[in-house]
């Protein structure tokens, strides 16, 4: 018989579970392709403000967001079913800042070009909030189309890679938080953090086995040093630790 997950765990899958299924409505505020369409006529848009959101956010709580929060983060978990496969994931990581780079430069040349930003539009192109809905200039049948195109663009690195493939490989959203993680750490502020005791250890290694980003978590306990710009907080290192060596706090350090 398996085990019940931990009630952190079931609340954290929960919400990730309500964030997967409301991706038609939140899937644009999320959108690499509306940053570039607002920064070309000047308009600062949902998806440019919810990802300084995450800028901001990370500088005190990490990559909490990617750990219980995100849409992307829904789909991969439950495909863990599908492919298990832990990741080697530096070799991997690289990618998504091959695409970040050139990226961010585009919006910013394009911000310039336009002359800066000069509106505020927080539902561009969205029909009343929502974003996989038809109008006028785009038929729902495009909006269906860019929505099943991510959706298989997730499915498909998690399937092909193992578990958070998406996250490790391309996602445009982990940049922000791991920017704002690495200022965090070089300033010492206080911040939700993982904390260790190696003397707590038994050496089982089931941090490691089930940590959803493939990070050596036991390594990391031994070291006493749980800081990995990769991980996302999402406390399974702790609620499968029978030793009790590992734990949130809330303080400053690195």
């Amino acid at each position: 018989m398996n085990r019940q997950l931990p009630r952190r765990q079931r609340l954290r899958k929960g919400l990730l579970l309500i964030a997967f299924l409301t991706f038609p409505i939140t899937m644009n505020y999320f959108s690499p392709y509306v940053i570039v369409e607002g920064a070309s006529q000047g308009i600062i848009n949902g998806s440019l403000i919810v990802f300084i959101g995450m800028f901001v956010f990370s500088l005190f709580l990490g990559r909490l967001w990617c750990g219980w929060i995100c849409p992307a983060a829904g789909l991969q978990e439950m495909m863990e079913s599908v492919n298990t496969k832990s990741i080697n994931h530096r070799q991997v990581d690289w990618i998504k800042w091959a695409i970040w780079v050139p990226w961010i430069s585009l919006i910013a040349w394009l911000a310039v070009r336009a002359g800066g930003y000069r509106v505020i539009n927080f539902f561009l192109d969205t029909q009343n909030g929502i974003s996989v809905a038809g109008d006028a200039e785009r038929p729902i049948l495009y909006a269906y189309i860019i929505y099943f195109g991510v959706i298989a663009l997730i499915f498909g690195l998690s399937a092909l890679l193992g578990r958070r493939g998406f996250c490790h490989s391309v996602c445009w959203m982990a940049p922000f938080m791991i920017i704002g993680r690495w200022l965090r750490n070089r300033l010492a502020w206080p911040a939700l953090r993982l904390k260790a005791d190696n003397s707590s250890c038994t050496d089982c290694k089931t941090c490691t086995r089930n940590c959803p980003m493939s990070l050596d978590v036991h390594a990391m306990v031994q070291a006493e040093h749980m800081e990995n710009y990769e991980c996302i907080l999402c406390g399974m290192c702790i609620d499968n630790c029978n030793g009790q060596a590992i734990r949130f706090g809330f303080s400053a350090g690195k």
